[in-house]
């Protein structure tokens, strides 16, 4: 009865043992990889953020200084046709033609007037026979 105990106690701790060590190693070993590649992956998101941050700023100073420097070429071609007109008429169309190009209105699109929502089905004539008739698809003989 020893030996047979022997017998099976021996594989039953090693295999206690084995998967024991094995928890151990898959614990410890596996997360170290796993960690640097998450830490990787968030360097590089706050990278990708710091970027994106970047860029928008610089679009809204480009914006900003495209616009004043809009505003003042609009400022400078009202001077020159202040200074440079020859009479009052002339003046004016050329500050009504500068002004009216900055506010002309956009068109807007227009709602269609076709209200009736599309068919799932094909219509038929008044005198035509529909799909659920009991003749439909079967030729008449003379």
């Amino acid at each position: 009865m020893e030996q047979t105990l022997a017998t099976w106690l021996l594989p039953i701790i090693g295999l206690i043992v084995g998967i024991a060590i094995g928890y151990l190693i898959a614990r410890y070993a596996a997360p170290s990889g796993t960690q640097r590649q998450v830490d990787n992956l968030q360097e590089r998101f706050d990278t990708y953020q710091s970027e994106v941050v970047t860029h928008f700023n610089t679009t809204a100073t480009l914006l900003h200084k495209l616009t004043s420097t809009q505003q003042d070429i609009r400022d400078h071609l009202s001077q020159g046709a202040d200074k440079l007109a020859l009479d009052e008429q002339t003046r004016q169309r050329l500050l009504t033609a500068l002004h009216s190009e900055n506010h002309t209105p956009r068109e807007r699109l227009s709602a269609s007037t076709f209200t009736e929502p599309p068919k799932d089905y094909a219509p038929k004539g008044a005198d035509a026979t529909g799909t659920l008739h009991e003749n439909f698809g079967l030729k008449s003989r003379p």
